[in-house]
């Protein structure tokens, strides 16, 4: 796109800090940043959590260098999406099929448990090193110093009819010819202020609900996966928990083996008895898997509704929905084009998923590419 080369020499002379600075360094914002900066435009990245990646996380080995297991998200659909695919093609990130051979175990749907083979899903397969791959390999691309995390925005307002002007917590502000907003939109309607936004964005904002903001995972490490020794698939679905849903969850390499597993507990319930939570997970897979499951390395629960960088009252609030395709005032450009929101639940394809977030960030970009003047 030669249009835009030289432009970053262009805005500073007019005022600018930054030709783009864009709201929350998780899947949607890197890809969007990525984008830009490859096309010649400067790039500001403002994170308000402590590590970039959004709902996109990881347990890493002792070294912190590997990701071993997911903490977020876990599977793409490369035959299916092909905003997916082409991602990980360009940026040579790798995919395996997800383990799935043997029995499942089944219990809660009669006195005992029953064993099974549960069908896996066509097409879903998993990322070599996690989806964490997609963030550090995107963030390495924008490079450290595009990037700023502990950068609380409380303010988006206009300054004149070029400028707009993002104030963080701390003060401090920041002007930018354009600014992309990719965090969660019922966070940014309740924490960054917004004069200029006409009050059906603000409503389509907050009844637009963060996908899995409410879920927590658990995973939980061992050595090897035993469990297909005896010919288990390592999947258990339950209607009595606390795990309702687990899968096999070891590595591309094979180890260290792990399992993940959706927790059925509200977030009231898991958070006042976090001990009895980790208790009742252990025996359960002790039960479903043999005595070796309740010695695991290392269990890990995310709890996604403890983060106020994801979730909100109104989350919480309200009963788990996978987001459906909303209103096309949040995908509309504000204040002359300067201003557009690109977390994954504005995407107009698989709304809250992996291509979503990839989808909605590139497209915000190329529209910010191809009205350049």
């Amino acid at each position: 796109r030669s249009p835009s080369r030289g432009l970053g020499d262009v805005y500073k002379r007019q005022g600018y800090n930054m030709d783009v600075v864009i709201i929350g360094a998780g899947l949607s914002g890197l890809a969007a940043a990525v984008t830009l900066q490859e096309a010649g435009i400067s790039v500001q990245v403002l994170e308000a959590d402590a590590q970039i990646g959004g709902r996109i996380r990881s347990v890493r080995d002792g070294a912190g260098t590997q990701a071993v297991a997911d903490l977020g998200p876990t599977w793409v659909w490369p035959k299916y999406q092909p905003v997916v695919a082409r991602w990980l093609s360009k940026l040579d990130i790798k995919t395996f099929d997800q383990f799935n051979e043997g029995n499942a175990v089944i219990t809660g749907y009669g006195p005992e448990p029953f064993y099974q083979p549960l069908p896996g899903q066509d097409g879903m397969v998993r990322i070599v090193g996690g989806p964490t791959t997609l963030i550090d390999t995107l963030a390495e691309r924008l490079g450290s110093s595009n990037i700023r995390t502990g950068a609380v925005v409380a303010e988006l307002c206009e300054d004149g009819p070029e400028r707009i002007n993002i104030r963080l917590d701390s003060g401090e502000m920041i002007t930018a010819q354009r600014v992309i907003v990719a965090a969660p939109l019922r966070v940014v309607a309740t924490t960054i202020r917004m004069p200029w936004a006409p009050p059906s964005l603000i409503k389509a904002m907050q009844e637009t609900p963060t996908w899995m903001s409410s879920h927590a995972k658990a995973v939980v490490i061992y050595d090897r996966p035993f469990w297909r020794d005896a010919g288990l698939s390592g999947r258990i679905a339950s209607q009595t928990g606390p795990l309702v849903e687990v899968h096999d969850h070891t590595c591309a390499e094979m180890t260290p083996g792990a399992l993940f597993g959706f927790v059925g507990w509200s977030p009231k319930q898991r958070q006042s008895s976090p001990g009895q939570l980790r208790q009742e997970i252990l025996a359960q897979l002790s039960d479903c898997f043999g005595k070796a499951a309740a010695k695991p390395l290392e269990l890990v629960i995310q709890d996604w509704a403890t983060n106020p960088r994801i979730v909100t009252e109104l989350d919480l609030a309200q009963s788990v929905n996978h987001p459906e395709v909303g209103p096309n005032n949040l995908r509309e450009k504000y204040l002359d084009g300067r201003v557009q929101f690109a977390v994954s639940e504005v995407s107009e394809r698989s709304p809250g998923l992996i291509e979503g977030a990839l989808a909605i960030g590139e497209s915000t970009a190329f529209y910010f590419l191809e009205t350049v003047v």
